[in-house]
């Protein structure tokens, strides 16, 4: 999964995604989600080390069938939160 970590201001922003959806583009109603290279394009981490990195943010945007499983799995993302756009699985968590 490609993992990347923005900073703004006090804010640590963890984008997350599986590897295969990067720089594509998801429609389902008037829903769009692009997995922007810019955005998500960083490492490329195994779940131990994700995991790590969802310990140290302040907000998270994740996309894709692995990524989200795995932060249902570690008790940031509740099951009937995730959206579903193109088929595509996505979050958004805020850590307050």
């Amino acid at each position: 999964m490609y993992v990347r970590i923005h900073t703004k201001g006090d804010e640590r922003i963890l984008a997350a995604c599986d590897e295969d959806l990067l720089g594509k583009t998801f429609r389902g109603g008037k829903a769009v989600l692009t997995v922007s290279e810019n955005f998500y394009n960083g490492e490329v981490l195994g779940k131990e080390a994700f995991v790590e990195r969802m310990k140290s943010v302040t907000i998270m945007n994740l996309v894709g069938e692995e990524v989200v499983s795995i932060a249902i799995d570690e008790g940031h993302v509740s099951p009937e939160n995730v959206m579903v756009i193109g088929g595509v699985k996505h979050a958004q968590v805020v850590i307050m």
